[in-house]
C-alpha cells in the first residue's frame, strides 16, 4: 500500500509560527495582530530557552527553574501592545495555553496554574485591596500561588465532600485537612487552600504562607503522566492565618463555582495545544525516518493517521474558539466548557496515541517528543474534570435529567 518514492516538498500544511498547523487560520482569525506578535516572541522563547530543558525535565521528573524564569519577563498576562480587554480575554489567555502546550504540558500546566486558576482565584475572590495588593505581583511572578481544592479523598465529589476546615478563634482562623495533587507547590509563595467554615459549614479560601507552621509538603512521586510539574500532598495541621488572609468575596461553594466556571476552556486548549505538538512531532519523524529504502511519510497508512490527527486537532481548534468567543461575550455555561473538555481531551488521547504509532519502538522515549505527548494526554483527560464528570454535565443539559449519585 505505497506509491514510487518521490522527492519530499514542503508540506501544505506545514508548522506556522506560534500556532504550528492551522489550516484554517483559527488564530489570526481571532486575535489581534499585536497578539498574534507576543505570541510570536513566546513562541521563540519556547524554541530557543525551554525546549531544550523539557526532555532532561522529563527523565528527572524535575521542573528546572530556568523555564519559568525565560517566561515571566514576557508579561503575558498582560503584555505590550495588546490591549487589556484581550489580554484578560479567554481567547487570547487560550492561544497562550496552546503555544505553551504545543511546548510541553507540564509547562502549560505550571504556567496555568499562576495565570489561570490562582490569579482568577485572587481576581474575583479577593477583596478590592487585596487584588491591587497582589495581582500585579502575581502577574509578574514575583508572588507565585497554587489552588489548593482537591483533597486525597475528594476530586469529583469535591464540592459536598471538601474535608479541610477553617475554625474562627477571634481574628485568626485554624485550618485543619490536607490537599492532594496540588502542582507547583513546593516553589509557592502563597498556596489558596479551600476549606469548610466549622461554624455554618460554607466554604472559604485563605491564602497561607508556605512555610507556616503546620504546613507540610511530601512530593507525589511516581507519576507517569506531567513528570516535570511538582505535584504535592499537602498536610495541614493547626495552621493559624489571620482574618486579613481570607479572599473576603469567597463566602460558599458557589462563588468556588463561579471562579472555576470560566477555567476549564483552559483544559481544553492545553487538549488541542497537545495534539499540535504531537502531530509535529511525528511529521517529522516521518519525514525524516527511512524504511525499505523509503522514508516513512511516503506510505499511505502512515499519511492515513497523520490526517485522523489533523482532523481532531482542527475540529478541536474549532470547537475551543467557539467556546472562548461566546465566554467572552458573557456566555458561561458549565455544560459548554465541560463539553469542550471533554471532547477535546477524549481526542487528544486518540491522537497522541497515533502519534506514538508513527514514531514505532522510538515513540516510548522522549528524544523524539511524541512519549511526552503520549503519557500526559493521560493526565489531561482526567484532571479539570474527569471524562465520566463532564459527560455527565452536558447529559444533564441535554436532558434535563441528573445521572448524578
Amino acid at each position: 500500500m505505497s506509491s514510487p518514492t518521490k522527492p519530499l516538498r514542503a508540506p501544505e500544511f506545514g508548522p506556522e509560527g506560534a500556532f504550528g498547523i492551522d489550516p484554517f487560520g483559527y488564530a489570526r482569525a481571532h486575535l489581534s495582530s499585536a497578539a498574534v506578535t507576543a505570541l510570536e516572541q513566546l513562541h521563540e522563547v519556547l524554541e530557543r530557552d525551554v525546549a531544550p530543558l523539557v526532555n532532561d525535565a522529563w527523565d528527572s521528573a524535575t521542573m528546572p527553574a530556568g523555564i519559568l524564569d525565560a517566561l515571566a519577563p514576557l508579561d503575558l498576562m498582560a503584555p505590550q501592545g495588546v490591549s487589556a480587554e484581550e489580554a484578560a480575554s479567554t481567547m487570547f489567555s487560550g492561544f497562550r495555553n496552546f503555544v505553551l502546550a504545543r511546548t510541553d504540558v507540564s509547562v502549560a500546566t505550571v504556567y496555568n496554574a499562576q495565570s489561570g486558576l490562582f490569579r482568577s482565584t485572587v481576581r474575583m475572590g479577593g477583596s478590592a485591596e487585596q487584588v491591587a495588593d497582589l495581582d500585579p505581583r502575581i502577574r509578574s511572578f514575583d508572588y507565585r500561588g497554587v489552588f489548593a481544592l482537591t483533597e486525597p479523598d475528594h476530586g469529583s465529589d469535591i464540592a459536598g465532600g471538601l474535608a479541610t476546615t477553617a475554625t474562627r478563634n477571634g481574628d485568626s482562623w485554624v485550618i485543619d485537612g490536607a490537599k492532594r495533587w496540588i502542582g507547583g507547590a513546593t516553589s509557592a509563595d502563597g498556596l489558596a487552600v479551600f476549606a469548610r467554615d466549622t461554624a455554618d459549614g460554607e466554604i472559604k479560601c485563605f491564602l497561607i504562607p508556605r512555610e507556616t507552621p503546620g504546613v507540610s509538603q511530601e512530593v507525589i512521586g511516581g507519576k507517569i503522566s506531567l513528570r516535570p510539574m511538582q505535584n504535592s500532598h499537602i498536610t495541614l495541621d493547626g495552621v493559624r492565618v489571620p482574618e486579613s488572609s481570607r479572599l473576603q468575596k469567597i463566602n460558599s461553594w458557589r462563588d468556588v463555582a463561579a471562579i472555576m466556571r470560566p477555567l476549564r476552556s483552559d483544559v481544553a486548549w492545553i487538549a488541542a495545544g497537545l495534539q499540535a505538538g504531537a502531530l509535529e512531532g511525528a511529521v517529522r519523524y516521518v519525514r525524516e525516518r527511512e524504511q525499505f529504502g523509503r522514508p516513512l511519510a511516503s506510505f499511505q497508512l502512515i499519511q492515513e493517521k497523520l490526517a485522523r490527527i489533523l482532523g481532531n486537532l482542527t475540529a478541536s481548534l474549532g470547537m475551543v474558539t467557539g467556546l472562548s468567543a461566546a465566554q467572552d461575550r458573557g456566555v458561561l455555561s458549565d455544560a459548554s466548557s465541560s463539553l469542550a473538555k471533554m471532547w477535546t481531551s477524549l481526542h487528544a488521547r486518540e491522537s497522541a496515541a497515533l502519534a506514538r504509532e508513527l514514531v514505532g519502538g522510538n515513540g516510548i522515549v522522549v528524544d523524539y517528543d511524541v512519549a511526552r505527548f503520549f503519557a500526559d494526554a493521560e493526565a489531561v483527560y482526567s484532571y479539570e474534570g474527569t471524562h465520566e464528570v463532564t459527560s455527565l454535565i452536558v447529559g444533564r443539559a441535554l436532558t434535563g435529567v441528573s445521572a448524578f449519585v
